[in-house]
């Protein structure tokens, strides 16, 4: 099976089954891509039983290739990757991703979080 997100994005309904099921998005970052803003990638990822086996992240504009196969790590051009071993929220950085929905119940949750996060002594 195929899942793809711009086909999703479009108003087609798609069903996530335990079939094998590829969930393809060309552009990832589609709003970046259209106003010329360089984060964009294409991601690919591979579902069995509704759970994630692999998945692959191509950002073009850095020309870096990410890949992640369960139980197995995750990597960036070859090179293996890890998290930090920071455990203090206070010395963390916070990126946050507002979404593109924009129904008054959502941006209201999604508010809310972002007033949690922000009352965190953070770093930026």
């Amino acid at each position: 099976s195929f899942i793809g997100e711009e086909s999703v994005a479009a108003g087609q309904r798609s069903v996530l089954t335990d079939n094998p099921t590829w969930i393809i998005d060309p552009i990832d970052g589609t709003t970046n891509f259209v106003h010329r803003f360089p984060f964009v990638a294409v991601s690919i990822g591979f579902v069995v039983n509704k759970k994630i086996e692999f998945g692959i992240v191509y950002s073009c504009i850095e020309d870096k290739m990410y890949t992640a196969r369960k139980g197995k790590g995750a990597f960036c051009n070859g090179q293996k990757l890890q998290v930090s071993g920071q455990e203090d929220i206070t010395k963390s950085l916070l990126v946050t991703e507002l979404g593109s929905n924009r129904d008054p119940e959502t941006i209201k949750i999604i508010l809310s979080n972002m007033e949690r996060l922000l009352s965190i002594p953070i770093h930026g």
